[in-house]
């Protein structure tokens, strides 16, 4: 009797994004400008209890939009009864209360007061300040309502 071995699986990894030269010639010729239209689009929505959804969906989506920074996910292999099953997600959040909380008390003036220092790093230091200006946008949704991004 000959035992059978197990064919292995592959995961391939997904898409990092564009890499760091294109991310800086986009936020030089696109981000930086489209960023600040949405960053005060974004505001003014926050404003309004209405538009505060939208408005904090797009704070969270500032580093995408800015910089091109990919969506981290994560995944999942499972077998199942001898399948095997992949399921990607996001990352998990902390619980609403808290993050609803953390922005009405903090994260509402923090994020601006935040992203203020972030344009002025921009302007100020022509170019040398936009490794910490980068990290700065793609800390936002975290410090706007501790979202996981």
């Amino acid at each position: 009797m000959t035992q059978s071995t197990p064919t292995p699986v592959i995961v391939q990894p997904q898409e990092q994004g564009p890499g760091c030269l294109i991310r800086i010639l986009y936020f030089l010729l696109v981000g930086l400008w489209l960023g600040g239209i949405v960053t005060v689009v974004a505001w003014v929505l926050n404003v309004t209890i209405i538009g505060l959804p939208l408005g904090l969906w797009l704070l969270n989506r500032l580093p995408q939009i800015m910089t091109l920074k990919p969506v981290k996910r994560q995944a999942r292999v499972m077998v199942v009864d001898g399948k095997v099953i992949y399921r990607e997600s996001s990352l998990p959040q902390p619980p609403f209360l808290l993050r609803a909380l953390y922005f009405v008390l903090v994260g509402w003036w923090f994020s601006a007061l935040w992203l203020a220092l972030a344009w002025l790093l921009t302007g100020v230091s022509l170019g040398l300040g936009l490794p910490l200006a980068f990290w700065m946008f793609d800390q936002t949704p975290a410090i706007t309502t501790l979202a996981r991004y």
